[in-house]
């Protein structure tokens, strides 16, 4: 199951200052819906845990995360993957860029991820089950 999002952010604060602190683990980690471990594991590298919920279904997935493409302080792209036992298993990436705007950030992001296993079909007949009006 395939999923896309994209959004941006204002922040309050420089560019760069935004920028360092995405590069801070403790920081990036409190930016991933459902991390709730994230160490790092070499220059790019991190390791990670996270909790994923569709409908009554929860599930935790271990995996990596990687830093790729830095432009500093203007993004960079952010990849990962993991697996997650019965459940099965998750990867995506996310394009992160840096503006400045109005004497702060814009942050701006646009995210693809995919699921598989058990969790993805629950996911998939909900979706597939939700009312659509014309």
């Amino acid at each position: 199951m395939a999923m896309t999002m994209n959004g941006e952010m204002r922040l309050a604060a420089p560019r760069e200052v935004v920028w360092t602190k995405l590069n801070d683990p403790d920081v990036l980690k409190a930016c991933i819906p459902g991390c709730e471990e994230l160490e790092k594991i070499g220059d790019q590298g991190l390791r990670a845990t996270a909790r994923m919920k569709v409908g009554p279904v929860s599930a935790r997935f271990w995996g990596k995360v990687e830093l790729s493409d830095p432009n500093p302080p203007k993004g960079y792209k952010i990849s990962g993957e993991g697996e997650g036992t019965v459940a099965g298993f998750a990867k995506g990436s996310a394009k992160v860029d840096l503006a400045e705007k109005d004497s702060g950030t814009l942050l701006t992001y646009q995210v693809d991820a995919q699921i598989g296993g058990k969790l993805a079909q629950l996911g998939q007949r909900l979706i597939n089950g939700w009312p659509r009006r014309h």
